[in-house]
């Protein structure tokens, strides 16, 4: 467990290690600004950090996360769009050429949603995660009397592929996406193995990377 002092003294080693030994890395990136050729739909869990796991240094990628790693549909209904802005921005700011919606094994918002573990009216849990409840549903069907872990594998996959398909409901993305100039991509982790897996359109298989 990380305490804020320890976390400090995280930044002090960071200052010697990664900020001033490579000073002109920084400088550069204050003073040209961002240009990331990736955004990476991840999820919040605290042993999924995508710039770790891809091995990225700062101003690589361009991180949204969120619970599960969803993205919402495209609306004008509510107030806030938190990841729906982030969308936006990295695609129309700054024009990024590659989205991957980056799942990972054992998340916990996929678990709740299968296990229906939060069904207060006012979680925003809950609400949160009805965007992937046709990934549910489609569980419930194929994957009827499988154990939990194989029945929450495959709503983890499942789940990129509703984020994958709501991506294309933002008309700024599909038209990049039409015109070639941006590429989707969904990605899962696998926690426990230490594996890599890209979703095959072809196959319609999650499959080693």
């Amino acid at each position: 467990m990380s305490t804020p002092q320890q976390l400090i003294a995280g930044f002090e080693r960071f200052r010697v290690r990664s900020f001033e030994n490579t000073d002109a890395q920084f400088h550069d990136l204050v003073q040209f600004g961002q240009t990331p050729s990736t955004l990476v739909v991840g999820c919040c869990d605290s042993r999924v950090d995508p710039a770790l796991i891809l091995d990225c240094a700062p101003g690589d990628l361009f991180v949204i996360r969120n619970v599960a790693n969803l993205v919402p549909p495209a609306e004008n209904q509510g107030h806030y769009h938190g990841t729906s802005a982030a969308l936006e921005f990295g695609v129309r700011i700054l024009a990024v050429q590659h989205i991957i919606v980056l799942g990972h094994a054992h998340c916990g918002g996929i678990h709740t949603l299968l296990e229906g573990g939060v069904d207060s009216q006012d979680s925003f849990i809950a609400e949160w995660m009805r965007i992937a409840d046709a990934a549910r549903e489609q569980v419930e069907q194929e994957f009827a009397g499988a154990d939990i872990e194989l029945r929450q594998r495959a709503c983890e996959q499942k789940a990129i592929l509703v984020s994958l398909n709501n991506l294309k409901t933002f008309p700024w993305i599909r038209e990049r996406v039409e015109q070639g100039l941006l590429t989707l991509h969904g990605w899962y982790f696998d926690i426990e193995r230490g594996e890599l897996l890209g979703y095959n359109a072809t196959t319609l298989l999650f499959e080693t990377l």
